[in-house]
Parts: structure tokens; sequence; C-alpha cells
């Protein structure tokens, strides 16, 4: 019998929350989830599913997270109405960790207010629950039944999934940011490279990375269909989160012989700014590619690059330029911190001086139909992370996906457009 090797992350956050000393690829498993966030797309169904067998209850109101972030401002009577009955049901199930509309997009704020940790495991009723991985917590999304089960059983069955691991070496070049680095991956190794597999970004260019490029990767690894996506949890981490939890914060990563199933090492400076193009997040080309694509609106938001940093940028691109004529420019911070250190810095009203119209934190057209969407026939470009038809309004549509940066010199040329050439020289 050969020498057993070491565990990834994911298999040691799995063996602890079942109570085993090791777990191996493709066992079953029985887990305690130490977190479960809820959204206002599911969390009314799932807690009628427990109401319509007799259940009244969640099994820790202390770890659940309930977010209003889908419909904000409610844009309708009967989305006002299901806030309405969100707000009541919190209340009577004692859920205190509530954030309601305005506070921002689920996946921002459940890091910001310090509810995400290392080592943890963590379930939330969005696809894009993978984002958490960035503080090294294996998270992952959850259906509306699962939901229901898991808030009042605090359990959940896993199958251990087998991990690879990118090694990302090199540094982005100027005007390069980490969205088109993970757009480049989708487009090399497709949707389907992460199918029910942990991905862990490991190397000299991760280890870099602030703590908002790493939010970015995680969340977009669930296009690549990634059970989890993680970053070891180091000092980046440990400071991210001193100020946003008492709970003390350790240094948390795989053991130094864990067992991977592929190991892909990619330089990070061959990486140029990166487009998907319509309808797929994997369908990538090099911006060069595309500069006669014409857009009638330009979106910089959702829960993949609308953070602080992100927007700081754009405004680099945008400070003394003008919104083209004919073109749309949106912007929608990830979460009401965000729009606050963002006015205290001056990029919002760089932002605004220059076109944009500026929405309530929230995932806005990203959730298909809250506002901003894009018309029949209409072209969009988004810093979100899906452009499946009708993702940001009409079927008809078509959605093109960039960093925000390309995002915001797109906006000044009324067409798809290199960033690089609006910034200054030298590192940013």
């Amino acid at each position: 019998m050969g020498r057993m090797h070491g565990m990834t992350m994911a298999e040691k956050i799995l063996a602890r929350a079942s109570g085993r000393a090791r777990v191996r690829p493709g066992e079953f498993l029985t887990a305690a989830v130490d977190l479960v966030m809820a959204n206002d797309a599911q969390f009314p169904q799932s807690c009628k599913a427990l109401e319509d067998i007799g259940l009244k209850r969640v099994f820790d109101p202390e770890k659940i997270v309930v977010v209003i972030d889908h419909w904000v401002p409610a844009n309708t009577p009967m989305v006002a109405e299901m806030h309405r009955g969100i707000r009541a049901t919190v209340k009577e199930l004692g859920i205190r960790h509530f954030y309601d509309a305005g506070v921002g997009i689920e996946h921002k704020v459940i890091p910001e207010k310090g509810h995400a940790l290392p080592g943890q495991l963590i379930v939330g009723s969005d696809s894009h629950s993978t984002t958490y991985g960035a503080l090294g917590a294996a998270s992952t999304g959850i259906g509306l039944t699962e939901l229901a089960y898991v808030m009042y059983t605090g359990k959940l069955w896993f199958q251990v999934p087998p991990s690879i691991k990118f090694n990302l070496t090199g540094r982005l070049g100027h005007g390069v940011a980490p969205k088109d680095l993970m757009l480049a991956l989708l487009g090399k190794f497709t949707t389907q490279a992460g199918q029910y597999k942990s991905v862990e970004f490991a190397g000299p260019a991760a280890e870099s990375m602030s703590m908002e490029g790493r939010l970015t990767l995680a969340n977009i690894s669930s296009e690549m269909g990634a059970k989890f996506a993680l970053f070891a949890a180091d000092a980046t981490t440990v400071e991210y989160l001193r100020a946003r939890t008492n709970v003390p914060v350790r240094a948390f990563g795989p053991d130094e012989d864990a067992d991977y199933e592929a190991v892909h090492t990619i330089d990070c400076s061959k990486i140029e700014p990166q487009v998907a193009i319509p309808h797929k997040p994997d369908n990538v080309k090099n911006v060069s590619e595309l500069s006669e694509i014409r857009v009638d609106q330009a979106f910089i938001g959702s829960c993949t690059n609308a953070h602080a940093e992100d927007l700081q940028r754009a405004a680099l691109i945008m400070k003394g330029r003008k919104v083209a004529p004919g073109t749309r420019f949106l912007v929608i911070p990830a979460s009401h911190e965000v729009m606050v250190e963002a006015m205290k810095n001056g990029s919002l009203a760089t932002l605004v001086e220059a076109g944009a119209m500026v929405g309530t934190p929230g995932c806005g057209p990203c959730a298909g139909g809250s506002t901003g969407v894009l018309g029949p026939g209409e072209t969009g470009i988004a810093s979100t992370n899906r452009n499946f038809k009708g993702r940001g309004g009409s079927a008809e549509s078509f959605l093109y996906l960039a960093s925000p940066e390309t995002v915001a010199a797109s906006a000044i040329e009324g067409r798809i457009a290199d960033p690089r050439k609006y910034l200054p020289k030298g590192p940013q």
C-alpha cells in the first residue's frame, strides 16, 4: 500500500465538517455547515416549503444570513410585498444577520461583514456562492429544496470533489485585470473544466493578488462549473478580516503533499485584456479582435466586479473624458460600503462627471429584470459573470463580458475598446 497523500483545502474542510480524519475524492458524506446564505430570490420559497410540512424554526439563527439584493429597490408591488414578507419572516425566525435592500450584493456583503472565514464550510442560495473561497472557505451554491433542508437541519450531503490547481506565475500587465485572467482561463479550459471539482488558486500571482481580485476569480469559477474555488488564507486574508470580525483568523491552506487531479501553470504576464462574446462565458477573444463592435450600454456592477478597487480603476480611465453619444453608462456599486468609499476617494464623482448613471447597490441588470436592462437587438458590455441569452435583459440582446477597465474604455468610444490606451504609463 502506497504512502497516503495530504489533503487539499476542500478535503480538509469536508473532513472536519463531517467528523472524519480524512476524506478522498468520490466519497459521499454528510457535513455540518458553518454558514447558510439566503437571498430574496430563494429564501421566501424555502421558508414556505418548510411551513408546508409544519416546520417553523431553523437549526441556528446565528448561522443564517439573509440578504435582499436581487430586486433593489423594489420595482413592482409584488416584489415590495415579497420583501415585506422576508422582513417579517426573518423576525419570526430570530435571524439576526439580515441585510435589507441597499446594503449590497450578497457576495460582497458576506465578506465585508466578516461572515465568511478561512476553513469554513458555507452554502448559499446562489450559484456564485463560490465567491467566499477567496477567504479560504469551501463555499458553494445550492438550490431551493437544499436550502430549506439545510436551514432546518444545519447539515447537507456532499460528494468529495477532486481538486485542480491553477499555479499563477508572473504579473498581470498594465491595464490587465484579474477579470481578464479569469476570462482567459475560461477561454483556454472551457466552462466544463471545473465541473464538480474544487479549484485552488496558488502561486506568486495569487499570493500577491488583492482581496478584491481574489473575490473576482473565486466568483467566476462558478462559470467553470467549480464546486468550490479557494485561495489559501494568508496575511492578506487576515488583514482584510481583522476589522470585520472578532473571531481569531489564522492562516489556512492545503497540505504541502496534497494530491491534485491536475495542476495548470499560467503565466499572467502573457495575458491581454479579454472579452467573452455572446452567449457563453468561455467564448473568449482578445479585446483587439472586437474593436468594431458598437455598444448601446456599458455596465460596471454585479458581485463580480463592482468593488471599490474596480471603480477606482474605471475612474482612472474616465477622468476628464465623456461617455460616447448614443451609449448609456451604468454604474452600480456592489455594496453601500463600496459606494461610500468611492464617494470619499472621488472615483464616483469622476464617473458621474463622465456621464455615468449610478444605481442603488444591488444586482441590477445582472438579475435579469431589475433595472438597466438591454432591449431587443441591443448590445451591452458588462463587468458581470454571465452572458447567456437574456441574462442582461431581452433574449434578443447581445451581452459581452469584460473587466471594469475595458467597460469604461468602451463607454468612452461607444464600441468595444482596449483600456490600456487610456491609462497613464507606469504602475497603477
